[in-house]
């Protein structure tokens, strides 16, 4: 049971390092694609491939090496690692606690507004830069592509995305054969153009708002689960670094374990002599 503890965080090291590979590669790939909706992706996925190979690779060392000051860096490192992905976790359930859209009469699907979200999702949908790149990469999904040939017939039976509920239609309140009726904004924003319809509307940013905050829930649970996995690794590991470290204070100058004990043995033997 000595070494149990490191031969457990050496394998698990090495597991999350051979993991870290494909996802550095495809990192790597989304960077030289040249659809915009793949780049949104290329960077956290390189900044999380390279981190983890890092840590799994002092993990790796330290441990099956018995080097206690590399795993005295490893676990500062997963320390940082645990806190910062808990302050993310409360950051994300805080940010995306608002929104879900309302009901529409006689639809299946629901309508979105950008008000219903918090200020700090809105502050960065309504930045021009970030939205026509967001805009681009709408465009070059198609998910519109469908939706504007439904009939009358389609929207009263179908469920339709928060994207496409706020982008790929004018909003069901809207009423176009009266000129006097006062409407919202985004009514006047619609165009039949498949290459304008209501992507520069409210309601748009607020469905791509929408898919956000769902993405994101799910991160933060999938985040809870990392921390609570991360906790038991470094459980592992401050046993692991204790081992390391008193394996140093028992062979200063590396010398082997096996020898030593030998060594010891003989000198007994030549005492009785």
């Amino acid at each position: 049971m000595y070494r149990l503890s490191n031969r457990v965080i050496g394998f698990l090291n090495l597991f999350t390092l051979l993991a870290s590979i494909p996802i550095i590669v495809a990192g790597l790939r989304m960077a030289k694609s040249s659809t915009t909706c793949e780049s949104f992706l290329k960077t956290p996925l390189l900044v999380v491939g390279f981190i983890i190979l890092i840590i799994s690779l002092a993990g790796f060392i330290g441990a099956c090496f018995h080097v206690a000051r590399v795993l005295r860096v490893y676990l500062v490192i997963m320390l940082l690692l645990i806190g910062t992905l808990m302050a993310l976790t409360v950051f994300g359930f805080v940010v995306t606690s608002r929104g879900g859209g309302a009901l529409v009469a006689g639809r299946v699907y629901r309508e979105y507004h950008l008000d219903n979200y918090s200020p700090w999702l809105r502050k960065r949908i309504e930045n021009p830069h970030y939205w026509m790149t967001v805009r681009s990469c709408i465009l070059g999904s198609k998910t519109c592509a469908k939706v504007v040939s439904w009939t009358p017939y389609d929207y009263l039976t179908k469920d339709l995305s928060p994207i496409q509920s706020g982008c790929c239609k004018p909003p069901t309140s809207c009423n176009y054969t009266s000129t006097m009726v006062a409407q919202e904004s985004d009514c006047y924003r619609w165009n039949n153009d498949p290459n304008i319809l209501c992507y520069e509307c409210d309601s748009c940013k607020a469905g791509v708002l929408e898919d956000i905050r769902r993405n994101w829930h799910k991160i933060s649970v999938l985040n809870i689960v990392m921390v609570v996995v991360l906790i038991g690794i470094y459980c592992i590991g401050c046993c692991a670094f204790q081992n390391a470290k008193r394996a140093e204070s028992d062979y200063p100058y590396g010398g082997n374990r096996t020898y030593k004990s030998r060594t010891r043995r003989d000198h007994h033997w030549w005492r009785w002599i």
